[in-house]
């Protein structure tokens, strides 16, 4: 079931914005503390590096994503979700013509 609606949070209302405007992502916590983000990727292959554990999950649009050390690239759309470790890097990319990646980053 894909996330349609986050209620009962504060947001952080200055975006952050990485690779020349590619990814745009608002912090978002919810009163237990729990802090996750909701962005947007556009079309363009990023590399990200990860503090804690991460589970992506796609809202919108489709990405196709590789983890460090692998060379197959996965698929993720609407309603799906991928696992990244902590201390890692990976890849993300949105082909060129596609709906942007829209997703909620849920930190481990």
């Amino acid at each position: 079931m894909t996330t349609e609606k986050i209620d009962n949070i504060s947001v952080t209302t200055r975006a952050s914005v990485y690779f020349d405007g590619k990814c745009v992502s608002h912090g978002i916590t919810f009163a237990d503390g729990t802090k996750k983000s909701v962005g947007v990727i556009l079309p363009a292959t990023l590399t990200f590096n990860t503090d804690a554990p991460e589970i992506m999950e796609c809202v919108a649009g489709a990405c196709e994503y590789k983890l460090d050390g692998s060379e197959v690239w996965v698929k993720s759309s609407k309603g799906e979700k991928f696992s990244v470790p902590g201390h890692a890097k990976f890849d993300i990319r949105v082909a060129e013509g596609h709906t942007a990646y829209h997703y909620i980053c849920h930190f481990g």
